[in-house]
């Protein structure tokens, strides 16, 4: 497992080694060195000898000037294109050592070696970022600027948290044009330039996109989650000074945790009984009995013992086809699917629910009927929505339910949509933090919670992660309900260690059993495999069961 840090983490981490006598320059030169060596060593079969260099102004920039100094040292032909910099800013003339900045050290050592350098405005002969999509610009470029097999993006730090403007703007389409064009490598330094390092954000679809992010000093919480998963590529650390503090905001999954064998004398009632409260038709609508089918399926396919689906009666004969194994009540018989809440282990609700007045009246009874009987919860879809509504307008149930989740498992799993309602925020508000938006839902409503979507983050028992299984195939109807399924499931086995039944595990399973479908950052072949495209949630139960079998232990 890899911490991850927000940018102001990673300045503390390099200030207490600052203040230990330690040398910022060194630091950036040893940096610096330590990338060039991974660059040469990751080309090395391909005999790339051609590097072109992005510099910004700030210290990110000072590491691409070492960079391209020690790559020429090295042999290589390098190029560096600087942004921002005046003429007289890139005159010797007038530094003296001491008054200057690291990332002018960098400089002075990098001109000093002849290296040679464009300024991108005399590229573009100051034409201003409004002619990007001018094709006279991009051969003014293509003309002066030689090609090259590696690119290094130096532009923008993790400092960035606004949308690049003006020249850097134009820097970063100008990149991304020149890499494609030349079929280069692309290698960002610490963060691809654009991506915002604290949460992940690209504004405006405005970033370098890299093959591969050389991290520094530590993991930055924003390569992985939302944008951060599409810029990034593959991430390698450079760990460079030690530290132990602060503590990390969030730690990365990648896969799941091993599932114990069960013991031979077991039956049915040894690993629980689910109930999955959804999959209703409201009058005058189109009916979702398939969300609570889904969600069966998949607690089934995790190894549950016995399911229940509490669905509207015209869904029966559709789930039983597809689920004989599987036993029904009606949704709307409260009497009895209050009778089943007593004998279930693990109740969740809310998939295909509906949102009418009928559906949330349903929605508070089967919550207090469950709390009520001390039962583990899981919440989605339609329960969250009604979930918002209790916090605004019945007080007392919402405050109950924060209650209860001090001391009985309720987890909780919204896209942003659904968290943006819960919050009375907009999605684009959420999406911007993502971390702080998974944080205030756990301090206003209590429980554990997911927040669905690129690297979906998890806060369970106060500590975030962010999993890193799943693909953009997953982006389709019915997956959320698929993932309540795999919760409950889990939930309902009492003979697995308790990471095994977690809500990371959770994720994860349900996250791998996606990559599975497409054959993605897996090791293993299966006549599963679909494709990002063709994948369905109806597909998942049996990826599901795939995964769990090469978790047993």
């Amino acid at each position: 497992m890899i911490n991850l840090y927000t940018s102001q983490q990673v300045y503390a981490i390099e200030q207490a080694w600052f203040d230990q006598g330690h040398d910022s320059f060194g630091l950036m030169q040893q940096a610096a060195w330590q990338m060039t060596q991974k660059i040469i060593k990751m080309t090395d079969h391909h005999e790339a000898l051609r590097a072109c260099v992005w510099v910004g102004q700030g210290n990110n920039g000072g590491d691409g000037w070492l960079v391209a100094h020690y790559l020429q040292q090295a042999g290589w032909q390098v190029q560096i294109v600087t942004i921002g910099f005046d003429k007289e800013a890139l005159s010797l003339e007038g530094m003296h050592e001491g008054d200057i900045s690291d990332a002018v050290k960098a400089q002075q050592m990098a001109l000093q070696a002849n290296c040679p350098y464009h300024r991108l405005e005399d590229l573009v002969q100051d034409q201003g970022d409004e002619q990007i999509k001018d094709s006279d610009l991009w051969s003014a470029i293509d003309r002066l600027l030689p090609s090259a097999d590696v690119y290094i993006d130096a532009i923008f730090g993790i400092g960035l948290d606004r949308a690049p403007a003006g020249v850097y703007k134009l820097a970063i389409t100008a990149f991304n044009h020149c890499a494609q064009k030349d079929k280069a490598l692309v290698i960002a330094v610490d963060i691809p330039s654009g991506l915002v390092a604290s949460t992940g954000q690209v504004f405006d679809q405005l970033a370098v996109s890299a093959e591969m992010t050389l991290c520094l000093v530590a993991r930055k919480f924003g390569l992985h989650t939302k944008d951060g998963m599409d810029y990034a590529g593959r991430v390698e650390d450079l760990p460079l000074i030690p530290h132990v503090s602060p503590a990390p905001v969030a730690t990365l999954l990648d896969k799941p945790f091993s599932i114990t064998a069960r013991q031979q004398n077991s039956y049915k009632g040894s690993y629980g009984h689910v109930l999955i409260i959804g999959g209703n038709r409201i009058d005058g609508s189109q009916g979702m009995g398939g969300a609570a089918i889904l969600s069966a399926s998949s607690a089934m396919a995790t190894g549950a013992g016995k399911i229940t689906v509490a669905c509207h009666t015209a869904f029966h004969g559709a789930l039983l086809t597809s689920l004989p194994d599987a036993m029904t009540i009606d949704l709307h018989d409260t009497e009895g699917v209050k009778h089943l809440i007593a004998d279930a282990s693990v109740i969740a609700i809310g998939m295909g629910l509906g949102r009418d007045d009928a559906a949330a009246a349903l929605f508070s009874t089967y919550l207090k009927a469950s709390m009520n009987e001390n039962k583990a919860l899981v919440i989605d879809a339609d329960g969250l929505y009604h979930l918002a509504t209790l916090h605004h307008d019945d007080h007392e149930l919402a405050d109950t339910l924060r209650e209860y989740s001090r001391s009985h498992t309720v987890r909780l799993t919204p896209h942003s949509g659904e968290a943006a309602r819960l919050l009375n925020q907009s999605i684009g508000e959420v999406e911007a933090d993502r971390l702080g938006a998974i944080g205030q839902c756990a301090s206003l409503y209590g429980g554990d919670w997911v927040l669905k979507g690129a690297g979906s983050l998890v806060c369970e028992q106060g500590q975030c992660y962010v999993c890193a299984t799943g693909n953009a195939g997953m982006a389709s109807a019915g997956m959320g309900d698929v993932l309540s399924g795999v919760n409950a499931g889990l939930l309902a086995q009492q003979d697995m260690t308790e990471a095994a039944r977690s809500l990371r595990q959770a994720v994860l399973v349900h996250g791998q059993a996606g990559d599975v479908l497409v054959n993605q950052n897996t090791d293993c072949t299966t006549s599963l495999m679909i494709g990002q495209r063709g994948l369905q949630a109806q597909d998942m139960p049996a990826a599901i069961r795939h995964v769990m079998a090469g978790s047993s232990g």
